[in-house]
């Protein structure tokens, strides 16, 4: 913008100084040539009445030599003789002819030769005859202080244009600082430092710009008293669930020892620490403002699958895990790629049969991590209704924001989550995170037995009527 006023403050004020100053350089050119005719008619008037009372060419060469052009060469007198022959004294820049038709006309003429232009002035002298007086006006003279004049004419449209560029630049400084400071606060706002405000008193911005701030810093009042509302409810709401919690646990304490009542055990226990996450997230991020987040996209790819093996081999599933055993630092909250992982591997159980294996990838490369959730189910017939939030993934008993929430976990990092048929026949959904030049590190980490063998095939037990088999990568 600044830019801008500069160049439209130059071009309007060289407009402006063209429009008057190039008719002023013609009056100017114009005015020196007029003064030089003048002076060459003055010495013309001088010489006419020494050429009318007398032809005695030693009484006109002392006259010339008198005159101002004459002695500096500039002025002759051609006298007629007895015959009517013009005789010529003194240096002469035309021709007969030219001195033929002033002589016939009577009238003064300007006659153009090369290097300026000629004078020629009749007079009457004794016998009715005409004589003729000649003055030269060199080039130089019609154009003397001319170049000065226009030298200062430039350089007061220079001066023009160049103070025009300082007011203007002094304005545009004072509406782009204004401007910058808005786009700034709104950068922070957009980056989550929700107590970002615009001075909205800022000296010398332009009104427009101050009623933007007001208007900014009313809706950053505003997204602010938001997200504190859906947090404390998300805090409320996950609080809730402690008591339906604490009724499963006495519940499955009563089962006894069993393995059965073990694998539950373990589940309310991750569930109870996964709702206890929720509650400290929603409510630190609500009292300190924005955080730098991060994890290891490969601990929580093998944790949350982990966590989903125990119901997988419950339910007879062969699955796999592969390209986990790096480490791979993502810009996103641990508990919030844990949701993702949880809605993508329980629309698996949710939405397939038992026995249906189901692979999990994970691939990083330079700049993005992406983790892929394969299965061998009936697949998605509609991937865009899918990932229309609250349209669901199929079939009922669903609400429909697990994709969304994979969704918005990719687009938080500027990636997608993109859903496509994988070779195990069913759905392949791949969860594309971001991670920016040089931000993922990939550090060589060795796996315990009983990773290992969670991440190899693992093959179905009968305990629902599933089949064994293995399964090959997503």
């Amino acid at each position: 913008m600044r830019g801008e006023l500069i160049r439209l403050a130059i071009a309007v004020t060289s407009m402006v100084a063209l429009a008057f100053l190039v008719p002023l350089a013609l009056i100017v050119a114009q005015t020196a040539h007029d003064r030089a005719l003048a002076q060459a008619e003055r010495t013309a008037a001088e010489l006419g009445p020494a050429v009318a009372i007398t032809t005695d060419r030693s009484a006109l060469e002392r006259a010339l030599a008198a005159s101002q052009g004459g002695a500096d060469g500039l002025a002759a007198v051609h006298v007629p003789d007895s015959d009517g022959t013009l005789t010529t004294i003194g240096p002469s820049h035309v021709g007969p002819d030219q001195l033929a038709v002033v002589t016939m006309s009577g009238q003064e003429s300007v006659v153009t030769v090369p290097g300026g232009s000629v004078l020629l002035g009749p007079v009457a002298v004794s016998g009715a005859r005409i004589a003729v007086v000649e003055v030269f006006v060199p080039v130089s003279a019609m154009r003397q202080g001319v170049r000065a004049a226009w030298l200062v004419l430039g350089g007061l449209a220079a001066t023009l244009v160049a103070i025009s560029v300082v007011v203007a630049d002094r304005l545009g400084n004072r509406m782009v600082r204004a401007t910058r400071a808005l786009a700034f606060t709104a950068r922070r706002l957009g980056a989550g430092d929700l107590n970002a405000r615009v001075p909205a008193s800022r000296g010398g911005a332009p009104p427009e710009v101050r009623d933007a701030a007001v208007a900014f810093n009313a809706m950053a009042d505003r997204v602010r008293q938001l997200v504190a509302a859906e947090r404390e409810l998300a805090a409320d709401l996950s609080h809730r669930l402690r008591t339906p919690l604490t009724v499963l646990r006495l519940n499955t304490a009563a089962l006894g020892g069993a393995e059965a009542a073990d694998q539950v055990q373990l589940a309310v226990d991750r569930l109870e620490h996964e709702v206890d996450q929720i509650i400290r997230a929603a409510r630190d991020r609500g009292a300190s403002g924005p955080v730098a987040v991060g994890c290891d996209a490969a601990e929580v790819v093998r944790d949350r699958v982990d966590f989903w093996s125990v119901l997988a081999e419950d339910q007879g599933r062969p699955w796999r895990l592969a390209g986990a055993g790096d480490s791979a630092q993502v810009p996103v909250a641990r508990a919030e790629l844990a949701a993702a992982l949880d809605a993508l591997l329980g629309n698996i159980f949710h939405h397939t049969g038992e026995g249906v294996a189901f692979a999990v990838a994970l691939r990083v490369t330079a700049g993005a991590a992406t983790i892929r959730v394969a299965d061998a189910g009936p697949g998605i017939a509609d991937p865009a209704e899918a990932m229309r939030r609250g349209a669901g993934a199929g079939g009922a008993g669903s609400t429909g924001l697990g994709l969304d929430i994979a969704r918005r976990v990719a687009t938080s990092t500027g990636g997608e989550l993109t859903i496509g048929r994988s070779r195990l026949g069913g759905a392949d959904i791949r969860l594309r995170l971001r991670t920016g030049a040089g931000q993922t590190a990939v550090r060589p980490r060795r796996q315990s037995r009983r990773q290992a063998r969670r991440h190899a095939v693992v093959p179905a037990r009968r305990t629902r009527g599933g089949s064994g088999g293995s399964l090959s990568q997503p």
